[in-house]
């Protein structure tokens, strides 16, 4: 019997505190939503959300991340910057770009470190690089 009383103080001490009986603007969000959700369906709904994100996502990561190896010299997403003597690689056709690389790769184009850097590139990724840069808008 006690401890109904402390706890009625207690309620009757919170809804004086606050006025909206408990609740706050953080309670009314998502996880009020989910909470009032059938469980299968947060489920489904969780695991679609996971199933082809992260294969998507690590794949753009991957690619963004190979790209920036080249922002050193040729600037942020192949945008060098103004009066620059390097080449910006942002809407370089790729074809165009495979061919540069795979001759600096060869050692057929002369250069001061891109011979050098190229080599550290496999055919696949030059390709990928290739149709990044040439994605970027100029």
């Amino acid at each position: 019997m006690k401890l109904r009383r402390i706890m009625s103080k207690r309620t009757a001490a919170r809804s004086l505190l606050n006025p909206l009986g408990g609740r706050t603007a953080q309670s009314d969000g998502l996880g009020a939503l989910i909470r009032r959700l059938p469980p299968p369906l947060v489920a489904l709904a969780i695991l679609g959300a996971a199933a082809g994100a992260p294969a998507q996502d690590a794949k753009t990561l991957n690619l963004r991340s190979l790209a920036a190896t080249c922002a050193n010299c040729h600037g942020t997403a192949g945008k060098p910057v103004a009066n620059s003597a390097v080449p910006g690689l942002a809407g370089i056709p790729a074809v165009y770009m495979v061919e540069q690389m795979k001759a600096f790769k060869a050692g057929t184009r002369t250069a001061t470190v891109m011979h050098q850097l190229a080599k550290g590139y496999s055919d696949a990724q030059i390709d990928q690089l290739a149709a990044y840069f040439a994605a970027q808008p100029k």
